[in-house]
C-alpha cells in the first residue's frame, strides 16, 4: 500500500501527519493475515480488493475527520467492509440472494473474527451496500463509508481511462 487512488499522500510516510493518523486507526487490523489476503482478489477492473478497501477507508477517514465525526470507526469499517474471499463475478447457485445484498453479512462475520466491532463499524459494514441492503445506515459515518465505497468503485473502474484522457486522477 502506497496511497489511496487519486491521493498524493504516501500512506507509508513517517513524516506525513495525515498518513500517521490514518495508519494509527487501522494498523492493528490492516496488518492481519485476513486483511492482507484481500490482495489476492480483484475488486474493480485492475484494483485488488485490498486496494479498494484502503481507498474506501482513507476517504472515509478524510471526510469524517474534516467534519469532526468518528473518523477512526469510519476508517476501520472501510478497511473491513468487503472482507469476503470469493470472486463476486462468478454466479453461486447456493447463494439465495445476489452478491450486492449478501456480501455485507459475509464481511461482517469475517470482521468479527479479527477484532471487536463497535456499533458504527457494525452498521457501516452491514449497510455499505444500501440501498441494495434495504435498511438504511443508522450513523452518519456509515453513510460516509457507503458513499466512499460507491465513489471509489467508479474511480477504480474508469479512473485509468480518465487519467489517460485528462491526466487529473
Amino acid at each position: 500500500m502506497e496511497k489511496a487512488i487519486g491521493s498524493k499522500v504516501n500512506l507509508k510516510s513517517l513524516e506525513d501527519i495525515l498518513a500517521i493518523e490514518f495508519m494509527d486507526c487501522i494498523s492493528d487490523i490492516y496488518n492481519s493475515e485476513k486483511i492482507q489476503k484481500l490482495d489476492n482478489y480483484e475488486q474493480h477492473c485492475h484494483t485488488s480488493r485490498l486496494q479498494h478497501s484502503i481507498n474506501v477507508a482513507y476517504y472515509s477517514f478524510i471526510v469524517c475527520k474534516f467534519l469532526g465525526w468518528d473518523y477512526r470507526s469510519a476508517a476501520r469499517a472501510g478497511i473491513m467492509h468487503d472482507m469476503f474471499y470469493y470472486d463476486w463475478r462468478v454466479k453461486n447457485p447456493t447463494r439465495k440472494c445476489n452478491h450486492a445484498a449478501w456480501h455485507p453479512r459475509v464481511a461482517y462475520d469475517n470482521a468479527r473474527k479479527i477484532t471487536e466491532l463497535n456499533d458504527i463499524e457494525k452498521d457501516a459494514i452491514l449497510k455499505h451496500m444500501w440501498p441494495c441492503t434495504l435498511v438504511p445506515p443508522k450513523y452518519k459515518e456509515s453513510y460516509v463509508v457507503t458513499m466512499a465505497d460507491k465513489i471509489c468503485a467508479v474511480f477504480e473502474a474508469v479512473g485509468n481511462k480518465f487519467e489517460r484522457l485528462l491526466g487529473w486522477v
